[in-house]
C-alpha cells in the first residue's frame, strides 16, 4: 500500500508538473502573439535580444542572441524570446544613430573657412583698393594755392595709355587669382581633423604677413615719397607707380598661390611608403601606396579608400548561419535533471562523465564541425544564388518595352516593377537571409530599384548587381551620411607619417588598424646583353623526339 501511495503521488506530481508547461508555455505563446499584434516589424528587421540567463547554475551570464527566423511568406521577420529570466528586446530599427553635428564640431568646422575666407578676400581686394584709393581722394590737399592743387591732383590722376595698359594687366592677374583662390581655398572640406592643417596654415600665414607688408609700405612709403615730392617742388609722383605697385602686389598673391599648390597638392603625390588596413573584427585587409602625408591627413585619404575599396562590414556574418537539420541537432541536446530523487548517486556520476567526455570530444573536433559548417555555408549560397539569377531572368522575360504609343494597357516603370516582383521576392528573400542582407534592404527600395533598371533597360544581373556584390562599403545607405571616427596614435598628429608608424581608426565596432612601411630604394642597373650570344645548339640523345 505504501509503494502505491508514493507511485499516485508521484504521478500527480508529474500531472502538475505538465499541467503547468503548457499553462506557462500557453501564456508565453499568448504574450508573444500580443506583442507581436502590438506593432509589426518592418521588411527584413532584425532585432537583437539581450538575456540575462540566470538559471545556468545561477552565475547570471549576459547572452547576446540574434534570432533570425526561417523562411516564411512574407517579408517580415519576428522574434522569439525563450526562458523564464528576465528579457530586453532592442530593435536595430529604434538606435538613434547621431546624425548632428554638435555645437562644438559646427563651430571648428565653420571656423576655419571663416578665417581663410576673411584672409584671402582681404589679400584679394588689396591690390583692387591701391589702385583706387586716388581716385576716390585719398591724398589731400597740401598746398595753399588752389590752382598748384589742382595741378597736383591732376597729374596724381593723370593715366596714359601705358598706365592703361597696367590696369589691364591689374585685372587680367586678379581674375587669375580669383580662380586660383576658389579652387583651392574655397572648396568643401572633405573632413573635419583634430589638428590644424600645418601647409595650409603656413599659406594663410604668408598671405597675411605679405599683405600687411604691402599695406604697411604704401601707406608710410608711397604717400610719404609722394608728400615730400609736392612739398619740395622737384618731382610730383605720378598714378602710374600706384599701379606698378599693386602689380607687383598680385604677383607676389600668385607666387604664394603657386607655393601652396606645391605643398597641398602636388608634394604628397610621389609615393613613399605603403599602408596595410586591417579591419577588425571580420580581419579583411589591403595595401596601398602612399606619399608624404601627415597622420591626420593620411587617416582621412585611408578613409576614402575604404569606403570606395573594402566589401560592407556584416556583424550578422560573425556567426556562420546554420540551416534547418544544424539548428534541429543542436535543439535536442538538453540537460534533464533528477527530480524524484530516482537516480543513484553512482549513475549521476556516471552520467557526469559522459557529458565532460562529450564536451572534450565537441572541443577535439571544433575545427572538423567549422569546416564542415562553412563547406555548407557556401554551398547553400551557391544554391540561393543561383535560384535567384534564375528567377530574375524568368521575371524580366515577362515585360516587354513597347514603342507604340497607340497600344491600350500600358505599365509605367513602377507599375511593371509591382507586377513582376512577386516572381522573384520569394528568391530574393531566401538570398538576403541566407547572406543576412535583409536588414539593409527594405521592399520599397527593392521595388524602385526594378523599375529604375526597367526604366534603363538593364538586364536582370545588372539588376540583381547590388544584392549579389557587397563591395564598396558606400553601397550601404546608411554609409553615405556624415561618419564620426576616432584617430587613436602615439604620435601628434600634425606630424608626417614615418616607417613603421602604427595608428587606429575606431567606429563603433569596427576598428582600422594601419601600419605604414617605407617603400624600398631600388637600384637597377643595365645589363647589356651581346647579340652574338644568342645562338642555339640542338641537343640530341636517344630518347629526343625530334
Amino acid at each position: 500500500m505504501e509503494t502505491e501511495s508514493v507511485k499516485s503521488e508521484r504521478s500527480n506530481r508529474s500531472h502538475k508538473s505538465r499541467n503547468s508547461g503548457i499553462n506557462s508555455h500557453r501564456s508565453r505563446h499568448s504574450n508573444r502573439n500580443q506583442s507581436s499584434n502590438k506593432g509589426k516589424m518592418a521588411p527584413f528587421q532584425t532585432t537583437v535580444n539581450l538575456a540575462n540567463d540566470d538559471s545556468r547554475e545561477g552565475h547570471g551570464q549576459e547572452v547576446i542572441e540574434v534570432q533570425i527566423l526561417p523562411q516564411d511568406e512574407n517579408w517580415g521577420t519576428e522574434t522569439h524570446i525563450t526562458g523564464n529570466t528576465s528579457e530586453q528586446s532592442i530593435s536595430m530599427e529604434n538606435v538613434n544613430w547621431p546624425t548632428n553635428e554638435s555645437g562644438a564640431l559646427a563651430c571648428q568646422k565653420h571656423f576655419e573657412q571663416i578665417i581663410a575666407l576673411l584672409l584671402c578676400m582681404a589679400s584679394f581686394f588689396s591690390p583692387i583698393s591701391m589702385a583706387l584709393l586716388p581716385k576716390l581722394g585719398f591724398f589731400p590737399s597740401t598746398f595753399q594755392n588752389e590752382e598748384l592743387n589742382q595741378l597736383t591732383k591732376f597729374q596724381l590722376l593723370d593715366c596714359n595709355a601705358e598706365c592703361k595698359g597696367l590696369l589691364v594687366t591689374l585685372t587680367t592677374r586678379q581674375l587669375l587669382l580669383a580662380i586660383a583662390l576658389w579652387a583651392l581655398f574655397f572648396r568643401r572640406p572633405v573632413a573635419i581633423m583634430p589638428r590644424i592643417f600645418l601647409f595650409r596654415s603656413i599659406a594663410l600665414l604668408l598671405v597675411l604677413i605679405v599683405t600687411f607688408s604691402y599695406w604697411l609700405f604704401y601707406i608710410f612709403q608711397v604717400t610719404e615719397s609722394i608728400r615730400k615730392a609736392i612739398v619740395d617742388g622737384t618731382e610730383v609722383a605720378n598714378y602710374k607707380t600706384l599701379v606698378s605697385y599693386a602689380i607687383n602686389f598680385s604677383d607676389t598673391l600668385l607666387f604664394i598661390h603657386y607655393v601652396a599648390v606645391i605643398l597641398l597638392e602636388i608634394r604628397h603625390l610621389q609615393p613613399l611608403y605603403y599602408v596595410k588596413i586591417v579591419r577588425s573584427p571580420d580581419g579583411e585587409s589591403k595595401s596601398y601606396p602612399i606619399g608624404q602625408l601627415s597622420i591626420q591627413r593620411a587617416s582621412v585619404w585611408i578613409l576614402q579608400k575604404y569606403y570606395t575599396d573594402f566589401p560592407v562590414y556584416n556583424p550578422y556574418l560573425e556567426r556562420i548561419p546554420l540551416s534547418k537539420q544544424q539548428r534541429k541537432a543542436l535543439s535536442t541536446s538538453f540537460k534533464y535533471y533528477d527530480v524524484d530523487g530516482s537516480i543513484q548517486p553512482t549513475q549521476q556520476q556516471q552520467s557526469q562523465r559522459a557529458v565532460l567526455a562529450a564536451h572534450a570530444r565537441r572541443r577535439d573536433s571544433s575545427h572538423n564541425e567549422r569546416f564542415y559548417e562553412e563547406h555548407e555555408y557556401e554551398r547553400r549560397v551557391k544554391k540561393r544564388r543561383a535560384r535567384l539569377i534564375t528567377a530574375a531572368e524568368e521575371a524580366f522575360t515577362h515585360i516587354k518595352r513597347v514603342h507604340d504609343q497607340s497600344t491600350s494597357n500600358t505599365l509605367d516603370p513602377h507599375e511593371a516593377a509591382a507586377s513582376i516582383f512577386p516572381s522573384l521576392a520569394r528568391a530574393l528573400q531566401k538570398y538576403l537571409r541566407v547572406t543576412r542582407q535583409q536588414p539593409r534592404f527594405s521592399v520599397e527600395s527593392i521595388l524602385k530599384h526594378l523599375s529604375h533598371c526597367l526604366k534603363n533597360d538593364l538586364s536582370p544581373r545588372a539588376f540583381l548587381e547590388c544584392y549579389l556584390v557587397e563591395v564598396p562599403v558606400l553601397q550601404n545607405e546608411k554609409e553615405r551620411h556624415n561618419q564620426s571616427w576616432s584617430l587613436i596614435c602615439d604620435e601628434l598628429l600634425s606630424r608626417p607619417i614615418f616607417d613603421s608608424c602604427v595608428f587606429q581608426l575606431v567606429q563603433n565596432d569596427v576598428s582600422l588598424t594601419v601600419s605604414v612601411h617605407k617603400i624600398p630604394h631600388f637600384n637597377i642597373t643595365e645589363k647589356v646583353v651581346d647579340p652574338k650570344c644568342n645562338k642555339f645548339v640542338l641537343r640530341l640523345n636517344s630518347e629526343t623526339s625530334v
